[in-house]
């Protein structure tokens, strides 16, 4: 399906090309402006809401004031998974969020979060940064009148929290567990029951046997949301997230009607955003994980027969997706610049690291 095609049958794409009448525009006040970011996430959940009030804050320090970002919490003016109506729409000025979250608008969505048997956060960067990956994030974005930039990244993601061990792929039979994105949609065809819950619902749909599963991000943020409490069987390499990025998209008429400085501005707060969000990930999670297993977690790795039943599933999910041109152009070029930059990652930094940690003990 090419772009104009699916213009024609996406009821976002209407709402997109009706968003020059829709629009509010932002709030002025002695020629400062308030923009309002609507997000995925609950206040302050730990790394992700982090991540929406460090790119605000940055914007507001970078213009001088002259641009104030009013953040807006899951379900404080739209709920987690409807930021991007909101936006695309202009009933906000502009979202934080995981744009995987929105596969249902374009399934290319995903390749800006994570995909499964995917890119590593130093990856995905390389790829966004100089293989392409902004111009088709920017390309996606034109569709729904969006902006967009990523600006956090989690690292690599845990396999998630379980109530019971994975011995083989049939035990996912039934299961009832949370995964959004493309992993959820590869998860679903090994049996799994997939649902699809805003993180600052996770607890409670766990804790009261609504899901039998989840994952979430890795050991600091998963001990924040508490799930250790719940139990104690945690997977901690997962095969749907290995470097998922997250998103900060503005309405384009709001975007393209700021001056260059102050869109400059947007794009330079993701930037950093994303590389301060990964590096709080990364700088927590090891201690973190120590004391989930001093606390009675174990700490376990799913069997090569799951891996080979995750990777079989994953690339019939990217299958099914093909045939959409975008989605093809987006998962050709990921690719591409994955497979380009892992060759040397792995004969650079990832043979050093395995001969001193041999070295070191």
């Amino acid at each position: 399906m090419d772009r104009r095609s699916f213009l024609k049958t996406s009821a976002l794409g209407g709402a997109a090309a009706a968003s020059t009448t829709a629009l509010a525009a932002p709030a002025y006040a002695s020629g400062k402006r308030t923009l309002t970011m609507v997000t995925s996430w609950g206040r302050g959940l730990a790394g992700v809401f982090d991540a929406a009030q460090r790119s605000a804050d940055m914007i507001t320090a970078m213009s001088d004031g002259e641009l104030t970002v009013e953040i807006k919490a899951a379900g404080e003016l739209v709920g987690a998974f409807e930021v991007f109506d909101a936006v695309s729409s202009g009933q906000a000025d502009m979202y934080h969020a995981a744009d995987y979250y929105f596969v249902g608008q374009h399934p290319g969505y995903a390749f800006f979060t994570a995909v499964p048997f995917g890119m590593t956060a130093q990856e995905l960067v390389n790829w966004y940064y100089h293989d392409g990956g902004m111009e088709l994030h920017d390309e996606l974005g034109q569709i729904f009148g969006l902006k967009s930039f990523i600006a956090g990244n989690t690292g690599a993601q845990a396999g998630g929290w379980f109530s019971k061990e994975i011995n083989g792929p049939e035990d996912f039979n039934g299961l009832k567990f949370r995964m959004p994105g493309l992993g959820g949609k590869a998860l679903g065809k090994l049996g799994a029951s997939v649902q699809n819950i805003p993180g600052s619902e996770v607890y409670q749909a766990l804790s009261s046997g609504a899901i039998d599963g989840t994952e979430w991000i890795g050991p600091w943020a998963d001990e924040k949301a508490g799930f250790q409490e719940i139990t104690k069987i945690y997977y901690t390499a997962g095969f749907h997230e290995p470097g998922a990025a997250l998103s900060l998209a503005t309405n384009r008429d709001v975007f393209e009607g700021l001056s260059p400085a102050h869109q400059k501005i947007i794009e330079i707060a993701a930037a950093e955003t994303h590389q301060w969000n990964l590096s709080l990930f990364l700088a927590n999670n090891g201690a973190a994980l120590q004391r989930l297993q001093a606390g009675g977690v174990k700490v376990m790795e799913f069997p090569d027969s799951v891996w080979d039943a995750f990777g079989k599933a994953s690339m019939e999910v990217h299958a099914e997706n093909l045939g959409d041109d975008l989605y093809k152009k987006i998962h050709d070029s990921a690719m591409a610049s994955m497979k380009a930059s892992s060759n040397w990652l792995n004969m650079s930094s990832g043979a050093y690291t395995a001969q001193r940690d041999r070295v070191l003990g």
